[in-house]
């Protein structure tokens, strides 16, 4: 069991009952998984190259295989055609999924330049947080020197809460990092 998963066991469990008032700790929300997508525009969809590169970045950032997902339909104004690969992603459960959070908590949010904290207009539906990220670089485990292409992400983390109140707190807990009052000028 990993420190973060740890954590939420003994500290994070107590803390939510308490401020929730849920009958057993299992009644607790709790993050089931962790997506990260990859887009791939209709100018690289014939890249063969940049298609191994965002193969590659993602293997490098999860420790994971990805899938590439496929065009269901043709959309000629985009040039997509059936069955073409149009983006990558790599779905997150159990430790892995606890050993990137606290990863993206500790060590990738802070790299972001110009970082002051997530918006709590990034929950949505009351169970998913996404964040997005305009370049691959910020995880620690690309290097800049050998990067081909960069490319941009997304990492979406679910839950089982019911309530945006409740996801913002069992965020907050687990370590991430919210902005204290929104700015007028943010969006």
């Amino acid at each position: 069991m990993n420190r973060l998963h740890k954590k939420y066991q003994e500290k994070i469990i107590p803390q939510m009952i308490k401020v929730f008032g849920y009958k057993n700790k299992m009644a607790v929300p709790k993050i089931k998984k962790v997506v990260l997508n990859v887009g791939i525009s209709s100018e690289n969809l014939n890249d063969e190259k940049f298609v191994k590169a965002v193969k590659k970045s993602l293997e490098q950032i999860t420790g994971q295989k990805p899938v590439f997902t496929r065009a269901k339909k043709s959309i000629s104004a985009f040039k997509v055609k059936e069955g073409m690969k149009v983006g990558a992603k790599v779905t997150l459960r159990g430790e892995r999924m606890y050993d990137f959070i606290d990863k993206l908590v500790n060590i990738t949010l802070p790299r972001v330049r110009d970082f002051r904290g997530l918006n709590k207009k990034l929950i949505s539906g009351g169970n998913s947080l996404t964040i997005g990220f305009k370049e691959n670089m910020v995880f620690p485990e690309i290097d800049s020197e050998k990067i081909e292409r960069m490319h941009g992400l997304e990492v979406n983390v679910v839950s089982n809460t019911k309530s945006d109140k409740e996801m913002l707190e069992l965020l907050s807990l687990l370590g991430f990092p919210f902005k204290k009052s929104e700015d007028k000028n943010d969006n």
